[in-house]
């Protein structure tokens, strides 16, 4: 039966662009979704990879297509690369590669930020990113800094087309230093364990749904967690079938997913 995939589900993960709204506008039926959940018994969280937002302008963004959240209903990879760094690096020293808000997220957080001798780089989707920036990172991951990613998306979707996002800037600093960094974000380990630990929940109990395979989906399948793909998004039916990465369930929006609850 359908409504079997999410038995012990308590959480859905949900993708923001793309899965629930498209070009500032709320997809058809996502609404609709969100109510069926909750009829249900279960709750939800948006999660964004893209660390150049916080919460308060995915909650700006949502609250202007008439979908007002609260703050703790939006979580962001700059909350899972904060966590992993007050876990695994408390106190050190860290060079961001941030805009304003990832910045101001970091030292809410405690983040110990420096522009010189730090002991960590942190790459997050940096919309302010100048020369001057990428060639004192460079040479700080070329000296032994350890070296850290919010994400790995390659392109951030835009209005107007597309614009490389942190996992284009992987790359180019893994041309100019031959290294390459512990990767957090959606489809990592260190986000599956972030979203447990603030939920008081067993990955069991959450299911991820989005529309991109690399990381909506892979890290349902590289976890054994349940995941949808909705294909109101970057991924088409084609490209679905062209893949090795596959959902527990794939359907054309969140409309569509609502069947199976």
């Amino acid at each position: 039966m359908k409504s079997n995939l999410f038995k012990k589900t308590k959480y859905f993960i949900i993708d923001m662009d793309g899965t629930f709204y498209l070009s500032g506008n709320i997809i058809e039926g996502s609404e609709e979704f969100i109510e069926k959940v909750r009829s249900t018994g279960r709750d939800f969280r948006f999660f964004t990879n893209n660390s150049s937002n916080d919460v308060q302008v995915c909650r700006d963004k949502l609250a202007n297509m008439g979908f007002p959240v609260e703050e703790d209903m939006i979580i962001v990879s700059s909350h899972v690369a904060a966590a992993y760094l007050n876990k695994n690096y408390s106190g050190k020293k860290v060079y961001l590669l941030g805009n304003e808000r990832l910045t101001r997220d970091m030292r809410k957080a405690g983040i110990n930020l420096v522009d010189e001798d730090p002991d960590i780089v942190l790459l997050g989707f940096d919309t302010t990113l100048t020369y001057e920036k990428i060639r004192r990172a460079a040479n700080y991951i070329a000296g032994g800094a350890e070296y850290i990613a919010t994400h790995p998306d390659v392109n951030c979707p835009m209005a107007d087309g597309f614009m490389p996002d942190t996992g284009s800037m992987i790359e180019m600093f893994a041309a100019s230093t031959g290294k390459r960094p512990i990767v957090l974000g959606k489809p990592m380990r260190p986000t599956v364990d972030y979203i447990t630990d603030i939920l008081k929940c067993d990955k069991d109990e959450i299911a991820f749904v989005g529309d991109r395979l690399a990381t909506d989906i892979a890290i349902g399948m590289n976890y054994n967690i349940p995941c949808a793909l909705v294909f109101s998004g970057v991924t088409t039916p084609e490209m679905y079938e062209a893949s090795d990465i596959k959902a527990d369930v794939a359907v054309e929006n969140l409309k569509a997913l609502a069947d199976y609850l």
